[in-house]
């Protein structure tokens, strides 16, 4: 196993776990249940958690994945690039959710707000994911590419391209 594996074994987490908690909050919403509030948001601070965990083996897998003919640098970057913003929506998203479970510590429930903004805040991040996961599987996936940006260009042979220009 290596960090390309452990990689692309977590980073389905978030993409499927934020999608998934916004059904849930909604439902707590509509059934105005404080317990399904603070279930849901203590899953988005897990999915924030393992957003971390996908990102920091992002670097390995890069490194993994560089070596393997026809892969292309600028399908990794990009995929850096957007998972960067990933990162940061999903640990807000994080951060919001916790501040709501301190709030149900002290004052006893969760203001309805506070779901809100993360139920809000979460549709868009669910669908940076998706953009963030669709170009992850671009970089070894050809078939889900647009054919006017696949080159046949190996990583190798483009670095070694760049550096000498």
């Amino acid at each position: 196993m290596n960090w390309a594996h452990v990689h692309l074994m977590i980073n389905h987490l978030p993409v499927i776990g934020i999608p998934g908690i916004i059904l849930l909050m909604a439902y707590a919403l509509i059934r105005k249940s404080d317990e399904v509030k603070m279930v849901s948001l203590g899953l988005v601070v897990l999915m924030a958690l393992a957003t971390l965990a996908v990102y920091f083996t992002g670097d390995g897998a890069a490194d993994v994945v560089k070596k393997i003919p026809g892969v292309q640098e600028s399908f990794i970057e990009r995929h850096e690039e957007i998972a960067d913003l990933s990162l940061v929506l999903v640990e807000v998203l994080g951060a919001i959710a916790l501040g709501g479970l301190f709030l149900l510590r002290r004052k006893g429930s969760i203001p309805t707000f506070i779901v809100v903004i993360v139920l809000v805040l979460s549709l868009f991040t669910a669908a940076v994911l998706g953009v963030t996961a669709n170009f992850g599987g671009q970089i070894r996936h050809t078939e889900i590419r647009d054919p006017a940006q696949s080159s046949p260009v190996p990583a190798a042979e483009q670095r070694g391209h760049e550096e000498n220009h």
